[in-house]
């Protein structure tokens, strides 16, 4: 016979809970979306690299490490880089499959040969962004800066009139390591990276953002370009990189001059896309810094620009009193659900952020000289983080800022800072800015999201509708929850991207230090969604029920 203690529920918090016994049951779930207290130990990670690993085929530690993503198979791609130490540092792309645990694998690095098209033997200078990877296949996407990759010559008298090309998003659908869109397009010869629906032989000027690969060929992508009268101008578009002999041209889903859906403005600001399944969703508003018209779009690739609106700007969710009135750019997609933070009404608040002390120096020093006593900006006061199906169009609250959660935005000052281009040309790179993002990941209605509890920051999950939050993992903690070799490292940072969180697996990066040593690593877990979870005050009643944790583990070989 059911009873309450068979479930325990004097307990403070509940782990996640298996149903592995299935009699009829009613179950009431109350006071959904608070937060359970720590439960790092509910998940058990293992390494995927750390400052231990030696980067292959070189003397060189890893050292810093962007947010990593994964896909339904396991397979992690990473961009990591060492110390100087003797030398340049080493930086580059990384994948290493977690299932397999076969060692870490280099894709390319800095100064390695860029792929065709290239006929100056160009080299990679840097890689500005994360890499993705398609959820379904090991394809996966990343820009990178380089040296110039093209000469034009005079037919006349050989010489070289042009170099030209220093910004690219490179990919591997073919199993060797490819050029899937390159600045070429003004060349008639490479007409099929040309920016499409302009006037002939108009190049891409740059690839902000990190472009989105998926059905194992196709990369989704946001491209910056300049018309004829010399204005800059952006869109978001995709293409196939293998068909056609890997000639296909690009497609338009939406750009500069096409009108916001039910609007007679056109968008005058488009985000990077996120793919999955064949269609794509992306952020499009009339004005990036302060919008009133657009929202979120989704986009079939067999009918590209068809846009249908996925939620949009001043909709009012419902149980919410207030409109939605900013919307993220980071989307995470997986075909059916979007994840994404919004900023509910228009009450702000001030933030003063001052330079970090750490990363490139002249990055650093055009901060101070830019913002010597900091920079003050407004940021929202209520903000949310949102699930919506694409399909139903039905949309979930999953966090909301108040008494669990200070903040969803995390600040950043990045760019080029003036006289240090990644490229020959240096006007490729925008000039360094703050800028601030959120950082949600979705797997079907369950989501992984970033967040501040006043001075802690943290990655938490939510196990679908009608489940309270977990805490994955905060600042603060001990390091060996993530780590044996971060034993009594209190923990300080934590990254969690779009595609981190596939197939009940989750990939985060985290950096743990005192005042005598450092470490810093990327980290795998299985946090799989439990047929019922009861975490925080919720509440649940049922009959001959019995429940058990149910965690996945891997060892780092």
């Amino acid at each position: 016979m059911f009873s309450f203690s068979s479930l325990n529920l004097k307990q403070k918090k509940f782990s996640c809970l298996e149903l592995v016994v299935t009699t009829p049951i009613i179950i009431i779930l109350i006071a959904m979306n608070t937060v359970g207290t720590s439960s790092a130990e509910a998940f058990t990670f293992s390494t995927v690299i750390n400052n231990g690993d030696l980067i292959p085929s070189t003397d060189k530690n890893f050292n810093s490490y962007n947010q990593p993503s994964i896909n339904d198979n396991g397979l992690v791609v990473i961009r990591a880089r060492s110390r100087g130490g003797g030398g340049e540092p080493v930086s580059g792309i990384f994948t290493r499959d977690m299932l397999s645990l076969e060692p870490v694998q280099t894709v390319t690095t800095r100064n390695s040969i860029v792929p065709a098209p290239n006929n100056t033997n160009a080299t990679f200078n840097e890689f500005p962004s994360f890499p993705r990877i398609d959820s379904k296949s090991s394809m996966f996407a990343f820009r990178g800066q380089s040296q110039p990759v093209w000469n034009v010559i005079d037919p006349t008298t050989d010489e070289i009139i042009t170099k030209i090309g220093t910004s690219g998003i490179y990919t591997n659908q073919t199993g060797t390591l490819k050029t899937g869109l390159s600045q070429l397009g003004q060349l008639s010869e490479f007409s099929y990276v040309q920016v499409p629906n302009t006037t002939p032989l108009t190049k891409f000027d740059q690839f902000p953002g990190a472009p989105s690969p998926t059905d194992g060929n196709i990369v989704a992508f946001k491209g910056n370009w300049t018309d004829e009268a010399g204005t800059g101008k952006t869109g978001v578009y995709f293409r196939n990189a293998v068909s056609e002999g890997g000639n296909s041209a690009v497609q338009l889903i939406a750009d500069s001059n096409t009108l916001i859906p039910g609007s007679t403005t056109t968008f005058g600001s488009t985000a990077p896309p996120s793919a999955a399944s064949g269609q794509v969703v992306f952020l499009g508003v009339d004005n990036e810094e302060n919008p009133t018209e657009g929202g979120i779009y989704r986009s079939l690739f067999s009918d590209p620009q068809n846009l249908k609106s996925v939620i949009s700007l001043n909709t009012i969710v419902p149980g919410l009193v207030d409109p939605i009135t900013k919307l993220g750019e980071a989307l995470s997609f997986d075909g059916e659900y979007v994840g994404y933070w919004a900023a509910l009404g228009n009450t702000t608040r001030s933030l003063t952020l001052t330079c970090p002390t750490e990363g490139n120096q002249a990055l650093l020093n055009y901060c101070n000289s830019q913002y010597p006593d900091g920079f003050t900006t407004d940021v929202p006061q209520d903000q949310g983080i949102f699930v919506t199906n694409v399909n139903t169009l039905e949309t979930r609250l999953v966090a909301q800022t108040g008494e669990k959660f200070s903040d969803f935005l995390f600040w950043n000052f990045s760019g080029r800072a003036p006289g240090n281009g990644e490229g020959d040309e240096e006007g490729d790179l925008e000039l360094a800015r703050w800028r601030s993002t959120s950082f949600v990941a979705v797997d079907s209605s369950n989501l992984v999201f970033k967040a501040l509890r006043e001075s802690i920051q943290g990655i938490y999950v939510s196990f679908g509708e009608g489940t309270s939050i977990e805490v994955v993992v905060e600042t603060g903690m001990l390091g060996q929850v993530l780590d044996p070799e971060a034993f009594e490292l209190p923990i300080t940072s934590l990254g969690i991207e779009r595609d981190g969180f596939r197939n009940g697996q989750l990939v985060i990066n985290a950096a743990m230090a005192n005042e005598e040593s450092s470490w810093a690593g990327i980290y795998y877990t299985k946090a799989v969604p439990e047929p019922l979870t009861i975490l925080g005050s919720g509440v649940a009643l049922g009959f001959g029920v019995l429940f058990k944790r149910k965690l996945g583990k891997h060892q780092k070989d």
